[in-house]
Formats: C-alpha cells, sequence, structure tokens
C-alpha cells in the first residue's frame, strides 16, 4: 500500500490548538497560478508589468520572501501540494504522461489536504487545471477530495485557451472554439476563438464563493495563466487582449505574456472585492502562489522583463528561479497588514497549515509543517524545516537554513550557494565549506525514496 494511502486517515482525529480557537475556522481560498516568475509581480520587485490587485494584495497581509513551490514543473509540484509531502516522497515526481487525456494519476484512497478538509465539514473545489489524473482515473478530482470540479484535467490540454471543452465533474462542457486538427487530449491551436477558458475558471470560482457564503469551503483556483500553449510555437501567449501593452515597442510574446498577468491580477481583485461584498472576507483566508519559476515558452523571454528577479534558473531548474515563488496571504483582522516573512517554507507545508485551520490533526508521515504561527504573527512558536528536498529528472537540490545545494546529475559534483551573501546562486562554495556539503549529502540521501514510475538515477535507495 502506498505510503500515503487511506490508513493514514486512522491517525487523522477531530482536535484543536489554542492558536485555532483564537483565529477560527475559516474559508480557505488557495490561488495559484501557472509558470508566474518570483519577480513577475510589482510587490516582489516587478517595474513594467501591472499588479495593482496582488500588490495591494500584499499591502493588506503578509509576503513570503523565501517560499518554494513542490517542484520546479507542473504535476509534481501539485502532488506536493496536495499530499503534504517533498519530492523525495510523492507519489509524483515528474509530468509522466498518460494516453490518451491526462497525467499519472494519483492512486486510490490518496489522503489529498481536499479530502481531509471534506471529511471536516469543507464544501471543497477545483477550478482550473488539475494534472494529477484524467477522466475515469483514480486521480479525478472528484475521487480525490473535491465536491466539485471545473476546468481541465489534463495538462496537455491546459496548453490551449481556447479549448473546444472543459470538464464539469466528470462531463464534458462545449466552449465556442474550433481547434484545427484536433486531438484526443483537447490539445491544440484554436482557429476559431470565442470563449477564453480563464474567464470561464473565473466565472466559476466567484458563482462557487456565492452559493457557500453561508459555510466553511475549500476553494483550489488553480489558473492557466500565464503559462504558454506549447503546440503554438511563438503564438503561444495566448490572451483576447494586449491591454495597457498593445502599443508598447516590445515582441509579440512579451505584450501577451504581461497582458495574461495583468488580465489574472484583475480578476484576483474582483475575487476578493466578491468576498467584501459578501462580508466574509474577514472569515476568508486567501493564498496567492505560482507552481515553479518562469518559463521559456510559446516566445516568451523570461529574461526581458526579469521573470526570476534576484535569482537564478527559470522552470525546470532547481536553482531558486525555478522552484522559489511568491506566496501572499491575505486574511484582515487576522494576518497583520502590510507585513513580510523569510520563513523557509514550501507547498508541502500547506497540507498541515489547513488542518490546523480546520480543528484537525495533520496525517501522520507528511512532510510539511505548519506556517499558521507564521500567518498569525506569532513567529516564536514557529517550528522550523531542517531542510528542504527536491528531485526532478537528474536533478536534486536542498535547502538547509542559509544553505542551497544543487546537484545536476550523478556525475556532477554538489554545488553549495549561502543564500544569505549570494541570492542569485552564482559563488559555489563547496570547496570551502566541506562540512556543509557532507550534512548536505546525508540529507539527499535520506530524504529520497524510491518510486517505481520514477528511476532514481543516483543509484540505489531504500
Amino acid at each position: 500500500m502506498h505510503r500515503f494511502s487511506a490508513a493514514l486517515l486512522l491517525g487523522v482525529v477531530l482536535g484543536s490548538s489554542a492558536l485555532v480557537s483564537a483565529a477560527g475556522r475559516p474559508n480557505l481560498i488557495y490561488i495559484m497560478v501557472d509558470d508566474l516568475g518570483y519577480g513577475d509581480l510589482g510587490c516582489y520587485g516587478q517595474q513594467r508589468i501591472k499588479t495593482p490587485c496582488l500588490d495591494r494584495m500584499a499591502s493588506e497581509g503578509l509576503r513570503f520572501t523565501d517560499h518554494y513551490a513542490g517542484n520546479t514543473v507542473c504535476a509534481p509540484s501539485r502532488c506536493s501540494l496536495m499530499t503534504g509531502v517533498h519530492g523525495g516522497h510523492a507519489f509524483v515526481r515528474g509530468n509522466k504522461e498518460i494516453k490518451p487525456m491526462g497525467q499519472l494519476p494519483l492512486p486510490e484512497g490518496t489522503v489529498t489536504v481536499a479530502r481531509l478538509l471534506n471529511d471536516a465539514g469543507y464544501r471543497t473545489a477545483l477550478i482550473g487545471k488539475w494534472g494529477l489524473g484524467g477522466p475515469d482515473s483514480t486521480g479525478h478530482p472528484n475521487q480525490q477530495g473535491f465536491d466539485y470540479f471545473f476546468g481541465y484535467l489534463c495538462q496537455r490540454h491546459a496548453h490551449n485557451y481556447y479549448p473546444e471543452f472543459l470538464f464539469r465533474n466528470n462531463e464534458q462542457v462545449q466552449l465556442n472554439n474550433k481547434v484545427a486538427q484536433p486531438r484526443e487530449d483537447g490539445a491544440g491551436v484554436a482557429t476559431e476563438r470565442n470563449d477564453y477558458s480563464h474567464d470561464f475558471c473565473v466565472a466559476e470560482a466567484l458563482q462557487f464563493i456565492e452559493e457557500n457564503k453561508d459555510r466553511p469551503f475549500f476553494l483550489y483556483l488553480a489558473m492557466t495563466i500565464p503559462h504558454a500553449n506549447n503546440e503554438a510555437g511563438n503564438e503561444g501567449m495566448e490572451v483576447p487582449s494586449l491591454g495597457d501593452y498593445a502599443d508598447l515597442d516590445w515582441p509579440l510574446p512579451q505584450k501577451g505574456h504581461a497582458a495574461m498577468i495583468s488580465r489574472m491580477d484583475g480578476d484576483v481583485g474582483l475575487l476578493l472585492q466578491r468576498l467584501q461584498d459578501l462580508g466574509i472576507e474577514k472569515d476568508t483566508l486567501v493564498l496567492f502562489t505560482s507552481d515553479n519559476g518562469p518559463h521559456r515558452e510559446g516566445g516568451n523571454d523570461p529574461d526581458f522583463n526579469d521573470s526570476n528577479g534576484p535569482l537564478r534558473g527559470i522552470k525546470r531548474d532547481l536553482y531558486d528561479g525555478g522552484i522559489r515563488v511568491p506566496l501572499i496571504a491575505r486574511w484582515p483582522g487576522r494576518v497583520e497588514a502590510g507585513t513580510t516573512t523569510d520563513h523557509v517554507s514550501a507547498f508541502w507545508d500547506f497540507l498541515p497549515t489547513a488542518c490546523e485551520l480546520s480543528g484537525i490533526d495533520a496525517p501522520k508521515g507528511v512532510d510539511g509543517i505548519s506556517y499558521l504561527p507564521t500567518l498569525l504573527g506569532k513567529t516564536g512558536e514557529q517550528r522550523k524545516h531542517e531542510y528542504l528536498y527536491w528531485e526532478y529528472e537528474t536533478q536534486r537540490a536542498a535547502r538547509m537554513g542559509k544553505w542551497k545545494a544543487v546537484q545536476k546529475s550523478p556525475k556532477a559534483e554538489i554545488e553549495l550557494y549561502d543564500l544569505d551573501a549570494d541570492l542569485g546562486e552564482t559563488n559555489d562554495v563547496a570547496g570551502a565549506s566541506p562540512d556543509v556539503v557532507k550534512k548536505i549529502q546525508v540529507a539527499f540521501d535520506e530524504a529520497h525514496t524510491d518510486c517505481e514510475h520514477f528511476p532514481y538515477v543516483y543509484g540505489k535507495q531504500r
């Protein structure tokens, strides 16, 4: 049986803590966008792409400077978020494609944050992109704790912003678009474009909030912006309007990329306004993040607007530019406005955080640590990680305090960077810090367990 199977539910019991009783049981909205870089928001240093709503969200809440995605590509990052474990323990560790539609599905009985919250009395919804199981699979969102699903099951399908259909639970919802030479997985490039999928997902999210305003709910809003339509080549930054960027002397893909981000920013603003209009903003914790670093796809150049900010690397790298992501938390009256934290955290921390907020204990065996104390300004009560760990294809990496280690392949030496002095990971100090490298090697070895679907290239492990 998989180590994070239904058996772990035996270890989940109703409980409470001083923090939970002080904070109450809030609604939870987790907004994850797709391939947004650490430097793509104004509140994280962006100078040219306009993000006034998210900048205001940061001014009204808490901004994390040292938060990390679950991985450097989509599916494994989302798996870590849903299951509370890092890449060395996760069931999904890469974008493993399944034909005709979908990616490697989560197995039956997986304990997800959605299942835990659902069992705790929350109404749960996933709107947007899933990537952890296609139609009729064990990984379908309705089989993994979500009462309601609308959007894309398959990541390849999600490349296309003008698809011929989306899914509502198990049923296809037809859109008014025409895709030339349509594929079984729904991917492709539309020749007739009328219905922009992102707009439909935003409308569904607002409707879900409205319908559940009088009961506790968990909304996982997994927006596809600003991912590229990879099937469209250098014209992959698909957006209905270039908006404020139309007349700039920029390459077309950069106009599209910026317009996508600003469109998404405005929609986050609509969601926050809806919470206020319904009188539930003080009862709702909203978190905003990205699934990994910025991409170089669809004609986009991540250097053009400095999408990774001061960091090195992009999507598919395990340098911080590929995995360090924005995290903004807003909860009026609970999360202090205009604050910043350098608490080192990662996607796998969300599951125990959500459990503590909902008044239940997290399952045994997860890698995450609740960051609720940090959210509530009780930093003296915040537990810290000994280290964070990632593995992807031939690469592995760890963050241990101020130290960041990257190993690109089994034949490569471990690189070591002092992030306090070298945020951009430019000066490898492994040779001058052999004791730290030894600690990193121990962490690498203990963090990995074998997974049949993703062979480990560093030799036989337990």
